[in-house]
């Protein structure tokens, strides 16, 4: 959003109520790339969708953004789920993706020899693909900057009112004063809504455990393995990630706490089985990590998208876990509304891009670079320039977890366990969050 509309030439302002950006939801997800495939036909969340991977794909090289071009099978264990896989091909073709199709035992198989024996067919979605789930969101902001945006973060909104054309938000640092407001609060959006009306929806926070293999386990798959979707849940899949792992997961747990997403031993057990059932070499392969993640689902299966046009306001709720998809796509859909309600925007006269660095496994790294001289995290191959340089900038990093996800320091075989001490160093009275973890291990 901030993007969009600074592009536009509005003055935009995100306020951030964590110390950093994607301190929220939107930094537990699975990192696919989604075609919209399985979307609800005709949802806003459909039309999102498929215009957010059009514009990723037409934006991605000039902002260095990652691909990883796996593909997805949804594969089918029993005579009930063999029957489903036809109308989950005729609803991807009614939603536009129309070079779905399914396939049968031996061709999965070709696709995919180390699963386990036993499945029956599958749909096969030549364009679900992996991305990296972090550098995207950090690249739409530095862009929205260039273009005179601004992000302050460990700003709460706490109260708004509207007088005089102007609304008054509160928050921890201060007044902010806006002619229109862009509710986005993802898991706090119901909250953020009821401080001017009586809130059409309510979040209700859904939590996704995951399992992260070590990277040796990546070549035991080509595609996002996929499990024939329920009402309630699109299931566990196991695909790999930018950045070279394996990833089994999410669960799908409702819970009351909008703050604390935990993981749990038995759940992770449980995981871990089920991801060796479908790959069973998975039994030789050690776990490198482990996080959860929670999505402001609603009562409602469609994104919540409207405006106020009277008191400019625009609601954004229930982006649920197909949002890093559809971003950009609700943001131009954000933007229509504006322009139709509220006031207008302009074109750039030309682009200024925001190239983030590149942390995805497949493609060339900082330490392959000539001039860098020192590896701090040798798991993930992270350099000094690498640390030092998402410290510093328009959007430096504000929290252990914002230098974790613009960089993947700590974040490999060890969890810091070696490089703690020197990312620490390096980072010294910028990140109190990492001094006060350092002290305590």
């Amino acid at each position: 959003m901030l993007r969009r509309f600074s592009l536009g030439g509005a003055r935009a302002v995100l306020l951030e109520r964590g110390a950093d950006i994607l301190s929220g939801a939107s930094k537990g997800n699975s990192a696919i790339l989604h075609t919209g495939f399985d979307a609800p036909p005709g949802s806003l969340e459909l039309r999102c969708i498929r215009a957010g991977y059009a514009e990723y794909l037409a934006i991605r090289d000039q902002l260095n953004l990652p691909l990883l071009e796996t593909g997805a099978v949804v594969v089918a264990w029993s005579d009930e789920e063999l029957k489903r896989l036809p109308a989950i091909v005729r609803q991807s073709h009614g939603n536009g993706v129309s070079d779905v199709e399914q396939i049968d035992p031996d061709d999965l198989y070709r696709r995919e020899p180390h699963l386990r024996a036993g499945a029956l067919g599958a749909v096969l979605v030549p364009r679900e693909h992996v991305i990296d789930p972090w550098s995207a969101p950090l690249a739409y902001a530095l862009q929205g900057i260039a273009y005179g945006g601004e992000v302050r973060t460990n700003t709460e909104v706490r109260g708004a009112t509207y007088a005089n054309g102007i609304w008054r938000l509160a928050t921890t640092k201060g007044e902010v004063q806006a002619r229109t407001v862009v509710n986005a609060a993802g898991l706090y959006g119901d909250i953020i809504e009821r401080m001017r009306r009586p809130s059409s929806f309510e979040i209700r926070p859904r939590k996704g455990q995951f399992v992260v293999f070590d990277k040796a386990a990546a070549r035991l798959v080509s595609a996002i393995i996929l499990p024939v979707p329920t009402e309630k849940t699109k299931g566990v899949l196991v695909c790999r990630t930018a950045f070279g792992n394996l990833l089994v997961g999410p669960t799908a747990e409702e819970q009351e706490s909008r703050e604390l997403a935990t993981v749990e031993a038995n759940v992770l057990a449980d995981l871990i089985k089920r991801g060796r059932r479908i790959v069973p070499a998975l039994a030789d392969q050690p776990v490198t990590a482990v996080y959860a993640g929670l999505r402001p689902a609603t009562q409602y299966k469609d994104y919540q998208i409207d405006v106020d046009a009277a008191q400019p306001w625009i609601t954004v709720g229930g982006i649920r876990s197909t949002g890093l998809t559809a971003a950009l796509g609700i943001a131009s859909y954000v933007a229509e509304l504006y322009v139709a309600s509220i006031g207008t925007l302009r074109t750039p006269a030309r682009m200024r891009w925001t190239p983030v660095p590149n942390l995805c496994e497949a493609l060339p790294r900082s330490y392959q670079q000539p001039g860098e001289v020192e590896i701090v995290c040798h798991c993930e191959q992270v350099t000094q320039g690498e640390i030092e340089a998402a410290l510093q900038g328009p959007l430096p990093a504000g929290s252990i977890g914002g230098l974790k996800r613009r960089t993947r320091c700590m974040m490999g075989r060890c969890q810091g366990f070696y490089c703690s001490a020197r990312v620490a160093e390096l980072a010294r009275g910028r990140l109190p969050d990492l001094d006060a973890e350092v002290i305590t291990r």
